[in-house]
C-alpha cells in the first residue's frame, strides 16, 4: 500500500505573504530548508506526494487566474529540478464562508485517496501550517505534521489545538530538518501476529531502528541470537513466542523464523531503492561464518556446517539450519550460509552477526529505483 504526504503549498512549501496570496512572482519565498530536506524524504522514503491547497476565489476578480499560474508553475518547476513531483496537485478555489466539501478540513478533494484500497492513509501524513490542515488529518484518518506558523491563532491556541487534537499530530515544529528526521525515524516497520496450536508469536521490526531489542521466547540461546540480529543489522527487534516447549523447541524456532521472515517482507514493501543484496565474511575466534543473502522475491537456501553438538543451551543445532530455511521461505530472499570452525557456539553465533551484517547491507536505501531490470521483486 502507498503512503501519502499531502502537503499544503503556502506556509509549507513557501512563505505565506501578508495578504495570503502568492499572485506574483516577487511574493515567492520558499520556506527555508525544505528543498534541501523535502528531497531527502524523496530519495529516502517511501512515500507519495500530493499538494492540497486551498486558494481563495481563484478566477475571481479578487484573485485572477493568470497571476497565479504564472508563480504556481514556476514553483512547481522550480521543485521539479530538484527531484520533487507531484503524483497530483489538488486546488479549492471557494471562499471559507461557502464552505464547500473540497475546502480543506472537509474531504472532498481527497475523497478518492481515501476510498482507494492502494493506498495506506492510517500511515500518511498531511503536513501545512493551518489547524485546519491538522483537521483535515482527523477528517481522513491521517496523521498530522504541523508547522505551526497560522497566523490567527496565538500560543496558547495553537496549545489549546494540540491538545484537542492530540491523537491527530504526530509532530508540531517549525523546521523542515526536524520533519524530516521525525519521518525518517518512523521507519519501515511491520508487526506480525502468527498464532497456532502450537506456538503464539509477537514481532515487532523497524527495519530503520537503532539496533535495540527485547526477544523473549523461552530459549535463551535462540533469544541470545535474536539479540545478536538486532544489534548488528541496526533494526529494532521484539519477537515474543508462547510455544510448546514442554514438546520440544521445534515448533517454538521454526514459527518464530516464519513470522520474522514475514516481518522482513512487509517492512521493506516494494523494495525500491534498497541494495537488495547483501554479504559478511565474519570471523569469531575460531570459527568463520559466510552469509550472502538477496531479497530477490524467490526462496532458496544453500547451508554448509562443521556442527558437531547435539544442542548449544536449550537450542538444538539441528534447527540452525530450519531457521534460516523458513525464514527464506517467508522472506522470499536466497541465503546462502557456509561456516567453519571447532567450537559449537561460536560458529553458529558467527552466523546469526554475519546474517544481521549481510541484512544491514541489503536493506540499506541509496536511491529510488527498483533493483531489477524485471520491474518487480
Amino acid at each position: 500500500m502507498k503512503k501519502v504526504l499531502f502537503l499544503d503549498r503556502d506556509g509549507t512549501l513557501v512563505l505565506e505573504p501578508e495578504d495570503y496570496q502568492v499572485d506574483s512572482l516577487d511574493k515567492v519565498e520558499f520556506y527555508p530548508q525544505m528543498f534541501f530536506y523535502l528531497s531527502k524524504i524523496v530519495r529516502e522514503l517511501d512515500y507519495q506526494l500530493v499538494m492540497v491547497t486551498n486558494q481563495d476565489g481563484l478566477g475571481t476578480d479578487s484573485y485572477p487566474e493568470d497571476t497565479f499560474w504564472r508563480a504556481h508553475n514556476m514553483i512547481l518547476r522550480a521543485l521539479e529540478n530538484e527531484g520533487i513531483t507531484f503524483e497530483d496537485v489538488l486546488i479549492d478555489r471557494t471562499f471559507k464562508d461557502e464552505n464547500a466539501l473540497t475546502r480543506k478540513p472537509n474531504t472532498g478533494m481527497v475523497l478518492h485517496y481515501m476510498n482507494d484500497e492502494q493506498y495506506d492513509i492510517t500511515n500518511s501524513y498531511v503536513v501545512g501550517d493551518r489547524i485546519t490542515d491538522m483537521q483535515l488529518a482527523a477528517n481522513m484518518g491521517a496523521k498530522g505534521i504541523w508547522l505551526a506558523n497560522d497566523p490567527d491563532l496565538g500560543a496558547d491556541e495553537i496549545n489549546e489545538e494540540q491538545e484537542q487534537l492530540a491523537d491527530t499530530i504526530a509532530l508540531t515544529t517549525t523546521s523542515w530538518a526536524e520533519l524530516y528526521h521525525y519521518l525518517k525515524s518512523q521507519g519501515r516497520m511491520a508487526n506480525v501476529q502468527r498464532t497456532t496450536k502450537e506456538t503464539n508469536v509477537t514481532v515487532h521490526l523497524n527495519i530503520d531502528g537503532r539496533g535495540q531489542y527485547q526477544n523473549e521466547t523461552g530459549i535463551g540461546f535462540f533469544d541470545h541470537m535474536l539479540d545478536q540480529l538486532a544489534k548488528h543489522s541496526g533494526c529494532d527487534l521484539i519477537v515474543k513466542v508462547e510455544g510448546d516447549l514442554h514438546i520440544d523447541q521445534h515448533h517454538t524456532i521454526e514459527d518464530a523464523a516464519l513470522a520474522l521472515g514475514q516481518a522482513f517482507r512487509k517492512a521493506l514493501g516494494d523494495k525500491r531503492g534498497i541494495e537488495r543484496y547483501g554479504s559478511c565474511l565474519l570471523p569469531m575466534d575460531e570459527a568463520l561464518a559466510q552469509v550472502a543473502i538477496d531479497f530477490s522475491g524467490r526462496p532458496w537456501l544453500v547451508w554448509q556446517d562443521e556442527f558437531k553438538r547435539e544442542m548449544v543451551g536449550q537450542f538444538p543445532m539441528e534447527m540452525a539450519q530450519h531457521f534460516f530455511k523458513s525464514f527464506s521461505d517467508q522472506a522470499q530472499c536466497n541465503l546462502n550460509v557456509r561456516v567453519s570452525g571447532d567450537n559449537d557456539h561460536h560458529q553458529i553465533e558467527a552466523v546469526f552477526k554475519a546474517f544481521a551484517r549481510a541484512i544491514k547491507m541489503a536493506v540499506l536505501r541509496t536511491g529510488t529505483e527498483l533493483p531489477s531490470t524485471k520491474g518487480v521483486l
